[in-house]
């Protein structure tokens, strides 16, 4: 099996405890339909800046706001993974493919 980043970008504040409650019930939900494919259901990220040999400054609107790691027979599996995700219903999801690196 390989390994996929799901990454989470944009969102939005939810406006009650109540609708705060009734996302987490369903991200929780996904999270439990996925089962074994979920290798580490990561975290959200707060904020933070990008950094190039340009100097720092401040991140995009469609910025980074957590991230999931799964595996998956491919990316196409890995991507009807992530299209079940209650993300979608605030923001956008990126998929990649986690690759292996051989230190010495």
């Amino acid at each position: 099996m390989t390994r996929f980043v799901i990454a989470y970008h944009g969102g939005r504040k939810f406006e009650t405890p109540q609708e705060g409650a009734a996302y987490m019930a369903k991200w929780k939900a996904w999270m439990g339909d996925l089962g074994d494919a979920m290798v580490d259901p990561g975290m959200p990220l707060g904020a933070g800046k990008l950094i190039s040999a340009n100097g720092v400054s401040d991140r995009g609107a469609d910025l980074l706001t957590g991230f999931s790691i799964v595996t998956a027979d491919s990316l196409e599996a890995a991507l009807e993974l992530a299209r079940q995700c209650p993300h979608l219903d605030h923001g956008t999801i990126e998929v990649a493919e986690v690759m292996e690196m051989k230190m010495r």
